[in-house]
């Protein structure tokens, strides 16, 4: 089974596979928590397009890029 983005793709941005699970972790919700407010229906899931940011070099392990809105 192959899988896409292949994960040495992803390790050369994020170098630490648990910290890859917590990028895109972080980054899903986000891109969830945007289409909620936003009121918008997803057609690929959050998680997908978490990891193909992280692939494409858009998200890094950067605590900059990975923060999350505080949410009251």
């Amino acid at each position: 089974m192959m899988l896409y983005p292949a994960m040495n793709k992803l390790t050369a941005n994020v170098p630490n596979r648990y910290l890859l699970v917590n990028v895109v972790a972080r980054r899903a919700r986000q891109i969830a928590q945007e289409a909620e407010d936003a009121g918008e229906k997803m057609d690929a899931k959050p998680v997908t397009l978490a990891i193909h940011e992280v692939a494409e070099g858009k998200i890094s392990a950067a605590a900059s890029d990975i923060t999350i809105k505080d949410v009251e």
